[in-house]
């Protein structure tokens, strides 16, 4: 038995880090995965089955789980946010969810006969569009600059501000099923509101100011933190049942909210564990669902699907759009984007278990019909998306801008003439001075290192579609130049051999498989530029003809000139690397650093 066990745990993890690895593969989120994979070890096959495995630790398996996904969610929400992003993101957050929720409440009571309450809870749970879902969708379509940030900024916020709602109409589920009079349910709802609150800010500000004025070793931070937020969920609901949910949430706030709270290292932490934990935690909720639960459903769940797509979103997204410059083609883009996730999956089969112990008979159809919406937008939007945006010309051209790594002189002297070209550029470093003068050269800037969880979070890479790694520091460009491989392909990322590398054996220097193509030519370092440059040497664009040609080009400037890029017809960049062959044509633009003479 204990064999067995042992095996569905280990089996359990290793799915679930398949189905992570398959959708970064695909560029899908990774819920579609995990949940079919979930149906299919349970339903289907009966592998696994997690109530005879788990037994009585099933339910607070799943409780810590979601107590933990809650508050990393709710520790990346922050009210300048709210207020920084417009007032279509503001509206659509508020209103929106609001419309979103009565739409899909109403709905769900009438044509699934679910209770009121139940029905409620139901449309709270589905108004989140998670970041989780959105990015790898935004990656894949393209839309344009205003879609994008609405669609993000709507995910990344409405994340824990629809968690925060679900948990209170739960909470007031639960008041009512305790107290038939109004003013009993009031006292009861009360309490919980009172208690979840005070918990979760107390708890919060405490916390945050042990890791604020550094009271706590680095190697136990994101250890502390863990066993509080389990901690504060158990004692909250242990001082009022069913208030944890809620002081955990808004825990997470108030330590995202204070001021000079570096929770970088917390949030990647937390960022690691609700990935397995979501890894695990969707293959045994998935596995528990019954066939017989679909059947039961039926058609009119298909119909709660629809009216979620066809009529919710868009009345919401018009309604939040009033007053705003968007068009009509971008409105009804960002009406159909709009897929469930993690956030929806968890706390449905969370609520669900909690509901059916309440004595609730048709609380256990809340999962399958929350999964439903969730395949079901995810599957059809990530089909269909791409096509819309394509047939209402709201999709970006194919992606043209550059990720520079390092903001140096050459980086800032390359980016500067890029820009100038037209092209998109973002130059990232961790050195503030660099940041600063990339800044008052008027280039847009990343203040951090490009490979780290802070940078996976904050550095927006829609629209680029190249990487040049010329920072001057080997090491940083040789695994910015490995991370983004994944991101932009092999074939799109370039860099620029450093000083030292010229000067000791091969046996000291990381294998070209694992680096970028090697820019501008086998004699040309980082050093060599940043000297030409502060001698007086400029980057310069000249426009080829039919009477001035590339060879003439290389004879007028002779061994003064080293050729960076070149601009094509098509206005696609074309980059000179070392044993390359590029053969730049009449009316093409070549980029070159000229030294003077």
């Amino acid at each position: 038995m204990d064999n067995t066990v042992l095996l569905s745990l280990a089996g359990i993890g290793v799915l679930g880090i398949c189905c992570q690895w398959l959708a970064w593969w695909a560029r899908l989120p990774a819920i579609l995965f995990l949940l079919i994979v979930g149906i299919l070890v349970g339903p289907v096959f009966n592998i696994l089955d997690p109530d005879a495995l788990f037994g009585n630790l099933l339910f607070p398996i799943v409780s810590l789980s979601v107590a933990v996904i809650l508050f990393e969610g709710s520790l990346t929400l922050k009210f300048e946010d709210i207020r920084g992003h417009g007032k279509t993101v503001s509206n659509l957050i508020t209103i929106g969810a609001l419309i979103t929720w009565l739409i899909i409440a109403y709905s769900t009571h009438y044509l699934i006969d679910f209770p009121f309450e139940l029905a409620f809870l139901f449309g709270a749970v589905v108004i989140v569009t998670g970041p989780t879902v959105i990015i790898p969708m935004l990656r894949t379509v393209r839309p344009n600059a205003k879609i994008t940030n609405v669609l993000r900024w709507e995910g990344i916020v409405i994340d824990p501000l629809g968690a925060l709602l679900a948990v209170l109409v739960f909470n007031f589920i639960i008041s009512g099923q305790q107290h038939n009079a109004i003013s009993s349910i009031a006292i009861t709802f009360g309490s919980i509101m009172f208690v979840g609150f005070s918990m979760g800010f107390l708890s919060g500000w405490l916390l945050g100011e042990l890791l604020r004025k550094q009271l706590v070793p680095q190697y136990l931070r994101n250890v502390l933190t863990l066993i509080s937020v389990c901690a504060v969920y158990v004692l909250s609901d242990t001082i009022e049942h069913e208030s944890g949910l809620l002081a955990v949430t808004i825990m997470g706030m108030t330590m995202a909210n204070m001021k000079d709270m570096d929770i970088d290292d917390v949030l990647d932490f937390k960022e690691s564990l609700s990935l397995l934990l979501i890894s695990g935690l969707f293959i045994i909720l998935a596995a528990r669902i019954e066939f017989y639960q679909f059947y039961q459903l039926g058609w009119p769940a298909l119909g709660i699907l629809a009216i979620t797509m066809l009529v919710a979103r868009p009345v919401s997204v018009f309604i939040s759009a009033i007053g705003s410059d968007l068009s009509f083609s971008e409105k009804l883009l960002i009406s159909w984007i709009g897929p469930r996730g993690i956030v929806a999956a968890a706390v449905s089969a969370l609520f669900a278990l909690r509901l059916e112990n309440a004595g609730f008979a048709e609380a256990g159809l809340i999962v399958p019909l929350t999964f439903i919406i969730i395949i079901g937008t995810v599957v059809i939007q990530s089909a269909t998306a791409k096509f819309f945006a394509k047939i209402l010309d709201v999709r970006e051209p194919p992606p043209t801008g550059l990720l520079i790594i390092g903001a140096g002189n050459v980086a800032r002297a390359i980016g500067k003439e890029l820009q100038i070209q037209g092209f998109n550029v973002i130059l990232t470093d961790s050195t503030w001075e660099n940041i600063r003068l990339a800044r008052m050269d008027g280039l847009e800037t990343y203040y951090g290192n490009p490979i780290s969880e802070h940078a996976d979070r904050n550095l927006n890479l829609l629209g680029l579609g190249k990487v040049l790694a010329i920072s001057g520091r080997s090491n940083l460009d040789t695994l910015a130049c490995l991370k983004f491989k994944s991101e932009f392909g092999v074939k799109n990322v370039y860099e620029l051999k450093s000083t030292r590398e010229k000067h000791i054996n091969d046996k000291h220097i990381v294998s070209t498989r694992h680096r970028g193509y090697e820019l501008f030519g086998e004699n040309v370092a980082y050093g060599d530029l940043a000297y030409l440059l502060r001698h007086g040497a400029e980057i310069k664009s000249t426009q080829l003809s039919d009477e001035f040609t590339f060879e003439q080009y290389l004879e007028k400037y002779g061994e003064r000139v080293i050729p960076l890029f070149a601009i094509d017809l098509k206005e696609r960049i074309q980059i000179f690397v070392a044993n390359g062959k590029m053969e730049p044509e009449p009316e093409w633009t070549i980029i070159g650093m000229i030294q003077a003479e």
